[in-house]
């Protein structure tokens, strides 16, 4: 019989983690994230280092490691499209998101 075990390592003190005593922590700073895996003692101490600033800091609503909220790229002039669509027999509000379905027909009379 062959048997693997693999153990959690504190990346801090070089001490095992056993069963509930630690794990994985993740963070992000200046765009980057990170995972360090740590013993209880260590995490306790990463979070009160941390503390003072994240009772100053504002909550982006993200966790560290979740992807960025991409914004839909706008195609070309929007203060023109409007115009046009006005012009054209399309409803169009003065502002908020233009259908793409007029976007298109600019695009197509642009052309």
């Amino acid at each position: 019989m062959k048997r693997i075990t693999t153990e959690l390592v504190d990346d801090l003190d070089g001490t095992v983690i056993g069963p509930g005593e630690g794990g994985t922590v993740t963070f992000a700073l200046d765009g980057a994230s990170y995972e360090i895996d740590l013993g209880r003692p260590n995490q306790q101490a990463l979070r009160d280092a941390l503390a003072p600033f994240i009772a100053r800091a504002r909550s982006t609503g993200r966790r560290a490691g979740a992807a960025p909220r991409k914004r839909a790229a706008a195609s070309g002039d929007t203060a023109a499209v409007r115009e046009w669509a006005q012009k054209n027999g399309y409803t169009v509000g003065d502002r908020g998101r233009i259908p793409a379905e007029v976007r298109e027909a600019y695009a197509a009379a642009q052309r």
